[in-house]
């Protein structure tokens, strides 16, 4: 997909003079996230001592090219805590924050956490592996900015590990035992790091799913690899990011669907708006769940 610049120095007009001062007045911690898969999980976080406001919550957008608007710019001029992606997923909420240098303001960028670059996988909230190191960079930044709260955030922590994520933590384990192996298909790199975890076998050339989610073209030899792997039943699932439906993942799917193959759709932000993390997770391993049961009888 390709990236827009936004009108920066527009926003940063009617950003002025907007400082976390007056945020800070209200007694809790001002957080904001660029996308709400994170902004969910600092909010479950945080409690009643933070207020998150995310910044791209409509599963309709694309947050590859969001372009921020006034209200986006005094948010995180106002902010104390910025989350953003990074890994060139969000640039326009960094540039937005570098725009907007404000003293006292944090910001948690999680592909710099990860020692991710532009070019790596930045869909890193589908890997539980980094969602756990997020948690823990979110809570130790909530500690630096509020150390009076301390136990206050270790018990959110503790609550939201071994209860909030209990049917994530539960789906995920029963996928990689039951399912482990299977020969899957996806449309796009999205689904890759959770893949991965539960053991699937990916057979997608990985230059096909990158390529659809950058929106750059797609080989030949790829679109053709992929669109055997359908027609012969080669994998057990598709898997489709419904917020990136290219004309190649159409026909991907479509052969798929011919050919008696269950397709999964995933989501890039939540989905509904109005889950938390975890739900929105939940739901689509359960889906993923159905469909191997259905492709394999295990």
């Amino acid at each position: 997909m390709l990236r827009r610049a936004a009108p920066f120095a527009a926003l940063l007009v009617l950003a002025a003079g907007c400082g976390a001062s007056a945020q800070r007045a209200r007694g809790t911690l001002d957080v904001v996230a660029a996308e709400n898969f994170w902004g969910s999980i600092a909010a479950q976080l945080g409690g009643d001592r933070v207020s998150v406001t995310s910044i791209v919550v409509d599963p309709a957008a694309d947050p590859h090219s969001y372009d921020p608007t006034a209200k986006d710019a005094r948010a995180f001029a106002g902010a104390q805590l910025a989350i953003v992606n990074g890994i060139g997923y969000d640039s326009w909420a960094s540039h937005l924050i570098a725009a907007n240098p404000v003293s006292g303001r944090d910001t948690l960028d999680a592909g710099d956490l990860l020692g991710l670059q532009e070019g790596d996988n930045p869909h890193q909230w589908y890997s539980p592996a980094s969602v756990q190191k997020l948690i823990d960079a979110i809570v130790a930044e909530y500690d630096k900015l509020r150390p009076h709260d301390r136990a206050y955030f270790a018990t959110r922590k503790r609550r939201f590990e071994t209860v909030s994520l209990a049917r994530y933590d539960t789906l995920r384990a029963g996928i990689h035992r039951r399912f482990a192996g299977t020969p899957v298909g996806y449309s796009e790199s999205i689904f890759q790091p959770l893949g991965r975890s539960l053991g699937l076998r990916l057979l997608t050339p990985y230059s096909f799913a990158k390529a659809v989610a950058e929106g750059t073209d797609i080989s030949a030899k790829d679109k053709e690899a992929v669109d055997a792997q359908a027609a012969q039943r080669k994998i057990a699932v598709w898997v489709e990011n419904s917020q990136n439906e290219t004309p190649d993942v159409r026909q991907v799917t479509a052969i798929a669907r011919a050919h008696h193959i269950p397709v999964v759709t995933v989501t890039e932000t939540l989905s509904p708006a109005s889950d938390t993390f975890e739900q929105w997770q939940a739901a689509q391993l359960a889906r993923l769940v159905h469909a191997l049961h259905e492709a394999t009888g295990r």
